[in-house]
């Protein structure tokens, strides 16, 4: 071998060592929490803004209207227990129907988890869906 081919040889040989141990930049498949923990700052009870409670989220706000509404209740009677922001693994957010197909992205958004009448409600948030009720969570 000529010397002028053995430092090209060499540095071939150690980018393709380095391209193999480059780790999996490709993205999961698993759903993964943005924030696993319930928000920091509680919003208060009542969804509305307030002289002391500034405005809550809007994503919040609608799930306790759609909650108050479908439960025939006041929205200040819907307790907010946590909101968790959530990467959800496609366009169910994290709320598959049999039968129906979704998109195949990740999408960020939150879960929602409110109280009334001594029993807890879901809602799944993100994209640009309104936050909806989710009965049998799949994620």
């Amino acid at each position: 071998m000529t010397t002028t081919r053995r430092p090209a040889l060499l540095l071939a040989a150690c980018t393709l060592l380095v391209a193999c141990g480059a780790p999996d930049r490709s993205p999961s498949t698993e759903e993964t929490a943005v924030d696993p923990s319930p928000s920091s700052s509680p919003p208060s009870p009542s969804p509305s803004s307030g002289p002391s409670g500034g405005a809550a989220r809007p994503d919040v706000v609608q799930a306790v209207d759609d909650l108050a509404a479908a439960l025939g209740v006041d929205a200040g009677d819907v307790e907010v227990v946590s909101v968790e922001e959530v990467t959800w693994r496609d366009g169910s957010r994290g709320c598959a129907q049999p039968g129906m197909a979704y998109t195949q992205a990740l999408v960020d958004g939150s879960r929602i988890t409110l109280r009334a009448g001594g029993r807890t409600y879901e809602y799944h948030a993100g994209g640009s869906q309104p936050p909806a009720r989710c009965d049998k969570p799949t994620e």
